[in-house]
């Protein structure tokens, strides 16, 4: 970062100087011109006054050198006189646009680079009483012998220039990247120790990817206290009762019963692993799930079926009921959602009670609503029933074999699928859960 901050100030420093150069260099060379033309001007007009030259145009030598050239022309364009060069080599000038403008105007002007001595030129040509033409002229070589004289002094400077901001660069890189270097340094209180303003959306955005690292960490952390004492549980009860079988102590009568119990404590095992391997797959944000239209109708249907005997064992009744519902979604992970928030209201409910699992449209959104006539949920417990292993009846939970992740499956399929959830509960009446999808694309432009 110093590097790159140091050869941005060189970089424009040298362009300063350039820039300036040039600029200095165009406002010089503009100058000069006008003084040219002026100067020329005046000379022409100061020689035009002393007309003893029309008698003899050899007078006209006292006025030449020191870069000034001078010409006289007759009305036709033959050459009477000129201080540079031989007059009879000469040819005819009745065509040069400066004779053409005095010949008309009464004077003219024009730079261009002369064919006799080859260099560029200005002209000033002034018409004379008698038709005439006297033309005085002036080398540009003159500007550019001035420039040259100059060029040493601006190589200097510029060098100078150049010495004094590589100083300051570093200078200043310095004293910018030091409160910078200073709060890395201090990453717990750099929020209060902000050098500049541009910095405080860069430092919250590190303080909020440090606490959402923080959280990530702990969740994990959590997480895999929580597997380790699921999966502890259920191994301690398959040993014990494995390990009695295996030594005798059991009883003949004893062992339907204890492989009843590692069974039960088996397919628990291995209900646990299925929901972890499905977490495991749904944290995984680069998974593509294949997604097509399905009406949540439909699977709400489908689970009633497959719940339909788990909810006669537990003696509560299941209902259906709504309108077509259609998501973009993906089948299987749907069924899945479906499934839990459903299996969750059997489970966490009295002998006696209902499950009504209802679909609906409503403002460019599908709805999947689950009520149940349960144990209900206290509010404060209400934020955290999605999170993993959370039971707000642990007990309950160990009778009904339920892994504690279920409602963790569901938020993490919402996520997917951009829907959103929300709760309604009261301890003792009962739950209610909703889960807003978007609408499928063809069915919002139809309504």
């Amino acid at each position: 970062m110093e590097e790159k901050i140091n050869f941005r100030f060189l970089f424009i420093g040298l362009l300063s100087i350039l820039l300036t150069t040039l600029s200095i260099t165009l406002v010089f060379h503009n100058a000069f011109q006008e003084q040219v033309k002026g100067d020329l001007k005046n000379s022409t007009d100061i020689i035009a006054k002393n007309d003893t030259f029309l008698s003899d145009p050899s007078r006209l030598s006292i006025y030449g050198g020191n870069g000034i050239r001078i010409t006289l022309i007759s009305s036709d364009g033959q050459i009477l006189y000129e201080s540079s060069a031989d007059e009879s080599q000469m040819e005819n000038h009745l065509s040069r646009p400066e004779i053409q403008a005095a010949l008309k105007n009464g004077s003219g002007e024009a730079m261009r680079q002369s064919s006799t001595l080859g260099y560029d030129t200005y002209y000033y040509a002034l018409c004379l009483q008698n038709g005439s033409i006297l033309r005085v002229a002036m080398e540009i070589r003159n500007m550019y012998s001035i420039f040259e004289k100059t060029l040493p002094l601006v190589i200097l400077i510029g060098f100078l220039i150049l010495l004094v901001s590589i100083f300051l660069s570093s200078l200043l890189t310095k004293q910018l990247i030091k409160p910078i270097e200073v709060m890395a340094q201090h990453m717990d209180t750099m929020e209060e120790n902000t050098p500049y303003k541009e910095l405080i959306p860069f430092v919250q955005t590190i303080k909020e990817q440090q606490k959402k690292k923080m959280e990530t960490a702990q969740m994990r952390q959590e997480f895999t206290a929580n597997v380790s004492h699921e999966l502890k549980t259920p191994l301690t009860s398959i040993s014990g009762y494995a390990e009695m079988i295996e030594t005798g102590f059991a009883q003949p009568e004893d062992i339907p019963v204890f492989a009843e119990k590692i069974h039960s404590e088996s397919q628990r095992l291995l209900d646990l692993i299925g929901d972890i391997m499905k977490l495991s797959e749904l944290d995984e944000s680069k998974t593509d799930f294949f997604l097509e239209r399905i009406d949540l109708a439909q699977i709400v249907q489908e689970t009633q079926t497959r719940l339909q005997l788990q909810a006669e064992k537990a003696q509560v009744s299941i209902q259906t009921e709504g309108t077509c519902a259609p998501v973009s979604g993906n089948l299987k992970l749907l069924n899945e959602l479906t499934f839990n928030l459903c299996d969750n209201a059997i489970r966490y409910n009295h002998p006696g009670g209902s499950v009504t699992m209802r679909t609906d449209c409503r403002e460019g959104r599908a709805l999947l609503i689950v009520s149940d006539t349960g144990i209900g949920i206290a509010p404060d417990q209400q934020a955290r029933v999605f999170e993993r292993f959370y039971r707000v009846d642990k007990s309950r939970s160990k009778e009904t074999g339920g892994t504690g992740l279920g409602l963790a499956i569901v938020k993490h399929i919402a996520i997917h699928h951009k829907a959103l959830l929300s709760m309604e509960s009261k301890p003792g009446e009962g739950t209610k859960i909703t889960v807003s999808f978007p609408l499928f694309e063809d069915e919002k432009t139809k309504a």
